[in-house]
């Protein structure tokens, strides 16, 4: 069993039980996955680094991404229908826990001039999105043998109903958020 989930099941459920009022164990909210994402438009001119991004976001997940293709075309981006443009990888249980952990504990105290992650991200449902500009704060990636920096995002979906409930989850399990003034 993972760290994170010992941690989760000992420490956050009996506090989240007691902020809000919950009288069974399974109404906590958890989490249910993590999904990285990168989004590469660029892959139209230079279809090479959609096999750096597999390689690079393999790496950081443990775990080998899907390549995304486009839905439809869009002539205005020289885009066809078909053509690869991002990678994806969806994390479940143990390999989500790690992730979680090596994100909140190692990468992004690596982000420079890092005061937090901003709150905004939640989309009204319990689940909560961020974007990295560089995905080198990894200490699996080499920076030398990255030719581009590129850029992800990571969704947290959990069990919340709420924002508020999801909000209180990830902090609780360690995510950085931002000091309101």
């Amino acid at each position: 069993m993972s760290w994170l989930k010992q941690y989760y099941e000992e420490e956050v459920v009996p506090k989240l039980m007691e902020k809000f009022g919950y009288k069974n164990k399974l109404e906590v909210p958890r989490l249910k996955k993590i999904v990285l994402n990168m989004g590469l438009g660029e892959a139209v001119q230079n279809p090479k680094i959609i096999d750096q991004a597999v390689e690079e976001l393999a790496i950081i997940a443990g775990q080998r991404p899907s390549i995304r293709r486009a839905r439809k075309s869009i002539a205005a981006f020289k885009l066809r229908e078909g053509m690869p443009i991002g990678v994806m990888v969806t994390l479940r249980k143990n390999r989500m826990y790690d992730f979680f952990t090596r994100l909140v504990n190692v990468a992004l105290p690596r982000v420079r001039d890092f005061r937090g992650v901003p709150a905004r991200g939640f989309d009204g449902r319990g689940n909560f999105t961020m974007g990295i500009d560089d995905h080198t704060i990894f200490p699996e990636v080499d920076p030398n043998k990255v030719e581009k920096i590129k850029g992800m995002n990571i969704t947290f979906v959990t069990t919340a109903e709420t924002d508020e409930e999801a909000f209180e989850l990830l902090k609780n399990l360690g995510m950085p958020f931002k000091r309101k003034r």
